[in-house]
């Protein structure tokens, strides 16, 4: 087994317009707990950009980097990127250097298709921002804190865009039209004077 080995594969996950290389959507990562025996940023899923500027910078540059590449896949300021472009928009993951170029790419893969799905095929810088609570929780579905949960994109639009099973059979007998809302307003106006003249 490698010393490295980790399940924090994911850096960051990045949304950037190619238009005027501004940022939609973007999530970096680091493990909630650090080894006690690191030593600065040198750790297994370490954030290698910690700062607002160092994030705009490395973004900038593999922007312009990825511009005319050919390849999906490019090692870029010691890190391995994955990236696939939808009309204006390009998506990025970010992982180490010595992680698993077919494990993120099947990352990226999930992220487009599950974002096609949940935006009706029209991945574009517009719909992303107009959607962006979707696109938010499409990446919380597919990394949280560096680690890949999924990467079937059915399924994690399936978590997106519909409420948890749990909580649908209580929502289905609510009238929740003017009147509805007054039955409830009386209902538990006499409920409360029922349980005051109780305690008095």
């Amino acid at each position: 087994m490698a010393p490295n080995m980790s399940l924090f594969s994911v850096n960051a996950i990045l949304i950037i317009s190619t238009d005027d290389s501004s940022r939609i959507l973007t999530k970096y990562y680091s493990p909630p707990h650090i080894p006690h025996n690191a030593q600065g940023n040198n750790y297994p899923g370490a954030n290698p950009y910690p700062t607002l500027k160092e994030q705009k910078t490395f973004e900038k540059g593999l922007l312009e980097k990825t511009a005319k590449q050919t390849s999906d896949v490019i090692l870029y300021d010691n890190r391995v990127v994955v990236f696939k472009m939808e009309s204006d928009v390009m998506l990025y993951v970010v992982g180490g250097a010595d992680e698993n170029e077919i494990m993120l790419y099947n990352v990226i893969l999930a992220l487009r298709d599950a974002l096609n799905i949940l935006l009706k095929n029209s991945v574009d810088k517009r719909t992303l921002i107009e959607n962006y609570d979707l696109a938010s929780l499409c990446i919380d579905e597919l990394v949280d804190d560096g680690i890949i949960l999924e990467t079937d994109p059915v399924i994690i639009a399936s978590r997106v865009s519909r409420p948890p099973m749990q909580d649908a059979p209580n929502m289905q007998g609510i009238d929740l039209s003017e009147e509805g809302l007054l039955k409830i307003y009386q209902f538990g106006k006499q409920k409360l004077g029922e349980r005051l003249r109780q305690g008095l």
